[in-house]
Protein backbone atom coordinates (compact mmCIF):
# COMPACT_ATOMS: atom_id res chain seq x y z
CA UNK A 1 0.00 0.00 0.00
CA UNK A 2 1.44 3.48 -0.97
CA UNK A 3 1.51 6.42 1.55
CA UNK A 4 -0.77 8.47 -0.75
CA UNK A 5 -3.50 5.47 -0.51
CA UNK A 6 -2.99 5.60 3.18
CA UNK A 7 -3.41 8.87 3.02
CA UNK A 8 -7.05 9.51 1.25
CA UNK A 9 -7.87 6.72 3.69
CA UNK A 10 -11.10 8.44 5.76
CA UNK A 11 -10.35 8.60 9.25
CA UNK A 12 -14.02 8.15 9.93
CA UNK A 13 -13.40 4.07 8.79
CA UNK A 14 -10.31 3.56 10.70
CA UNK A 15 -11.02 5.14 13.27
CA UNK A 16 -13.77 2.42 14.98
CA UNK A 17 -10.99 -0.03 14.78
CA UNK A 18 -9.02 2.02 16.56
CA UNK A 19 -11.40 2.06 19.29
CA UNK A 20 -12.14 -1.49 18.62
CA UNK A 21 -8.93 -2.56 19.46
CA UNK A 22 -8.66 -0.47 22.39
CA UNK A 23 -11.71 -2.02 23.69
CA UNK A 24 -10.71 -5.58 23.44
CA UNK A 25 -8.07 -4.94 25.70
CA UNK A 26 -10.30 -3.15 28.30
CA UNK A 27 -9.60 0.58 27.28
CA UNK A 28 -12.35 2.62 26.14
CA UNK A 29 -13.56 4.62 23.45
CA UNK A 30 -12.94 8.26 25.73
CA UNK A 31 -9.32 7.07 26.31
CA UNK A 32 -8.97 6.66 22.83
CA UNK A 33 -10.76 9.96 22.20
CA UNK A 34 -8.50 11.96 24.91
CA UNK A 35 -5.33 10.53 23.07
CA UNK A 36 -6.41 11.82 19.51
CA UNK A 37 -7.23 15.53 21.10
CA UNK A 38 -4.40 15.42 22.72
CA UNK A 39 -2.65 14.61 19.61
CA UNK A 40 -4.39 16.29 17.24
CA UNK A 41 -5.49 19.41 19.78
CA UNK A 42 -9.34 18.78 18.54
CA UNK A 43 -11.90 18.88 21.02
CA UNK A 44 -14.43 16.47 21.15
CA UNK A 45 -16.72 18.34 19.08
CA UNK A 46 -14.41 18.89 16.68
CA UNK A 47 -13.26 14.81 16.44
CA UNK A 48 -17.24 14.71 16.26
CA UNK A 49 -17.63 16.68 13.58
CA UNK A 50 -14.35 15.46 11.88
CA UNK A 51 -15.77 11.96 11.54
CA UNK A 52 -18.92 13.38 10.45
CA UNK A 53 -17.38 14.94 7.16
CA UNK A 54 -15.61 11.41 6.50
CA UNK A 55 -12.31 13.07 5.93
CA UNK A 56 -9.53 11.49 4.76
CA UNK A 57 -6.12 10.98 7.27
CA UNK A 58 -4.66 13.93 4.93
CA UNK A 59 -7.33 16.41 6.00
CA UNK A 60 -7.79 15.20 9.21
CA UNK A 61 -4.27 15.90 10.35
CA UNK A 62 -3.84 18.76 7.70
CA UNK A 63 -7.27 20.85 9.65
CA UNK A 64 -5.86 19.32 13.02
CA UNK A 65 -6.22 22.61 15.65
CA UNK A 66 -2.61 22.22 16.96
CA UNK A 67 -0.12 19.31 17.37
CA UNK A 68 1.00 18.68 20.57
CA UNK A 69 4.35 19.51 20.78
CA UNK A 70 5.07 16.51 23.10
CA UNK A 71 4.61 14.60 20.34
CA UNK A 72 7.86 14.44 19.29
CA UNK A 73 8.50 12.19 22.18
CA UNK A 74 6.73 9.15 20.79
CA UNK A 75 9.31 6.85 20.04
CA UNK A 76 9.27 2.89 19.07
CA UNK A 77 8.31 0.42 16.47
CA UNK A 78 4.79 0.21 14.97
CA UNK A 79 4.36 -1.74 11.95
CA UNK A 80 7.70 -2.19 11.67
CA UNK A 81 8.76 1.46 11.36
CA UNK A 82 10.48 3.28 14.13
CA UNK A 83 8.11 6.22 14.57
CA UNK A 84 11.49 8.58 14.99
CA UNK A 85 12.92 7.22 12.01
CA UNK A 86 9.87 8.26 9.42
CA UNK A 87 10.58 11.27 7.13
CA UNK A 88 6.94 11.90 5.68
CA UNK A 89 5.69 14.65 8.16
CA UNK A 90 2.06 12.74 7.57
CA UNK A 91 3.03 9.33 7.84
CA UNK A 92 4.82 10.46 11.09
CA UNK A 93 1.74 12.02 12.17
CA UNK A 94 -0.05 8.57 11.17
CA UNK A 95 2.19 6.21 12.96
CA UNK A 96 2.21 8.70 15.75
CA UNK A 97 -1.64 7.74 16.72
CA UNK A 98 -1.39 3.95 15.87
CA UNK A 99 1.21 4.10 18.68
CA UNK A 100 -0.60 5.72 20.95
CA UNK A 101 -3.59 3.79 20.70
CA UNK A 102 -1.31 0.73 21.09
CA UNK A 103 0.21 1.79 23.76
CA UNK A 104 -3.46 2.49 25.19
CA UNK A 105 -3.90 -1.71 23.79
CA UNK A 106 -1.00 -2.52 26.42
CA UNK A 107 -2.12 -1.05 29.29
CA UNK A 108 0.41 1.66 29.83
CA UNK A 109 -1.04 4.44 32.19
CA UNK A 110 -2.52 7.91 30.30
CA UNK A 111 -0.11 9.54 31.96
CA UNK A 112 3.04 8.06 30.49
CA UNK A 113 0.99 7.58 26.81
CA UNK A 114 0.34 11.16 27.26
CA UNK A 115 3.96 12.03 27.86
CA UNK A 116 2.91 13.95 30.93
Amino acid sequence: MTNDRVFKMAFSRVYPLLVEKAERKGRTKEEVDAVICWLTGYDAEGLRVQLERNVDYETFFAQAPRMNPNAEKIRGVICGHRVEEIEDPLMRKIRWLDKLVDELAKNKPMEKILRS
